[in-house]
């Protein structure tokens, strides 16, 4: 049998194990199992692929995106560009990275872009954001990232102001503020400074309207949650995993 499986911690927020399970279901896919392996550090990830010998691929997610990058044999080119996989896949006995975050980053927001989504700001610095910033460079759409911990050129969160909320329309949340169970947690922008112009992206899936896009959606603005982002990324590792 093949396994399959999702590297991360926590993971009791996470639909992907049960995602692929329906899938496996839905099309009669059999002789393959996806497991949740919750790697309290991410030194255990090579004793992972020990314990289970007919381990195939791994999808990985909060907090290893980058950390996992050291364990690596190859790297897909945007992998290298932006130091950040969601994707690994056991390849001739190697471990090769990819990252489909970006897949399912542009494919879910397209239908929400206008031509008024000009600058964006990437709440957090982490994994996923590394993805967010590559697609938004790719689309021509000018970012900046905003930290709690704000390094370079990254903006602490008490520096936005209403100019920056003007001319900032696209605002994706990239951190993990909100995610069930914690469900009271939102990024702390000034949501006054919001309107119909904005659009809110929150990656997180878990609950389907976050307390961000509460917020933002009580301002006029749009909003959209990762699910479907889940989904198409989930779908580009399958197709990855069986190339």
């Amino acid at each position: 049998m093949r396994v399959f499986g999702l590297i991360g911690y926590p993971l009791g927020h996470s639909f992907s194990k049960k995602y692929f399970e329906e899938k496996f279901t839905r099309e009669g896919i059999t002789d393959v199992a996806f497991e949740n392996f919750s790697l309290t550090s991410i030194e255990l990830f090579p004793e992972l692929w020990k314990q289970y010998p007919q381990l195939c691929g791994v999808a990985v997610t909060i907090p290893y995106k980058q950390q996992v990058l050291h364990y690596l044999n190859t790297l897909s080119p945007e992998v290298a560009a932006m130091q950040a996989c969601n994707c690994i896949k056991l390849d001739a006995g190697k471990l090769v990275g990819y990252n489909t975050d970006i897949i399912g980053f542009e494919q879910s927001l397209l239908p929400y872009l206008k031509p008024e989504h000009t600058h964006a700001l990437i709440l957090g610095t982490g994994g996923a954001a590394a993805g967010v910033a590559f697609v938004l460079g790719r689309l021509g759409i000018r970012y900046q990232y905003v930290s709690r911990n704000p390094e370079g050129k990254s903006l602490a969160y008490d520096a936005l102001d209403v100019t920056l909320m003007e001319k900032h329309r696209l605002i994706i949340n990239t951190t993990p503020l909100g995610t069930f169970p914690a469900v009271d947690a939102c990024a702390p922008i000034p949501y006054q400074y919001l309107t119909d112009h904005h659009h809110c992206f929150d990656l997180v899936y878990n609950p389907a309207e976050t307390l961000f896009m509460q917020k933002a959606k009580a301002q006029g603005a749009s909003v959209q949650n990762g699910y479907a982002m889940l989904t198409i990324q989930a779908e580009a590792n399958w197709r990855i995993w069986n190339a």
